[in-house]
């Protein structure tokens, strides 16, 4: 009985991992048309390894905004992630740099494949099966659309210069669950909105951050 619910877990989170890993084909074609070169792209995916925040600071770059303005807007998005750590560190019990490595996979699925497990052993198995599975084809498609994304030249000239919000929305729309996220999330785009016309390039990301921020503190 045992083996098969691990049986089913390992099947559940590759599930998850194999169509999450291929959306790196996206990442890779927008950061290469965003500015950044294939090595570069790669890089990112490499170390930063949370879609949101990479999407973010390609977006960033590929309006003009600078890198400082990417990498914050990024940092601010992967700040979730520690709230992850706070959770899944006294669930998986990992010591040492076992607890740095699976620190580095540490994103939205592995958390939400290995948080619903009745023990560690399971907790473990859904973490590693899905976070792995999907680092290792995040960084292979990543690899390939970037590659495509050099070899198609100037994005302006086949209308893919609105392709990093595109890959940006359909990435967040699924984590909208609720009416008040959704309302949340219309306000923050609002805010960026109006806030293009007047700030820097990469400030309205930012500001409309701090819509959640005012809403987290006035539910409080």
């Amino acid at each position: 009985m045992e083996q098969q619910t691990r049986r089913t877990v390992v099947r559940d989170s590759l599930g998850v991992a194999i169509a999450t890993g291929t959306y790196g084909l996206s990442f890779g074609a927008v950061a290469v048309t965003s500015g950044l070169d294939v090595w570069q792209t790669c890089a990112l995916s490499l170390v930063m390894f949370t879609g949101a925040s990479q999407f973010a600071l390609a977006g960033v770059l590929g309006s003009g905004g600078t890198p400082l303005a990417g990498a914050l807007a990024a940092l601010l998005l992967g700040t979730r992630n520690t709230l992850y750590g706070l959770r899944m560190a006294p669930l998986l019990g990992y010591r040492g740099w076992r607890r740095a490595a699976a620190a580095h996979v540490l994103i939205d699925e592995s958390t939400a494949m290995a948080v619903t497990r009745p023990d560690r052993e399971l907790a473990r198995t859904g973490f590693l099966t899905t976070g792995v599975t999907i680092f290792v084809l995040w960084n292979l498609t990543t690899l390939a659309g970037a590659v495509a994304g050099e070899q198609l030249g100037d994005p302006r000239d086949l209308g893919l210069d609105a392709a990093v919000g595109a890959a940006f929305l359909a990435l967040l729309w699924p984590r909208l669950t609720t009416p008040l996220l959704r309302v949340v999330a219309l306000l923050a785009a609002l805010v960026a909105a109006g806030a293009v016309t007047v700030t820097p390039a990469g400030v309205p990301v930012l500001v409309a951050a701090g819509v959640a921020v005012l809403v987290g503190v006035l539910k409080r």
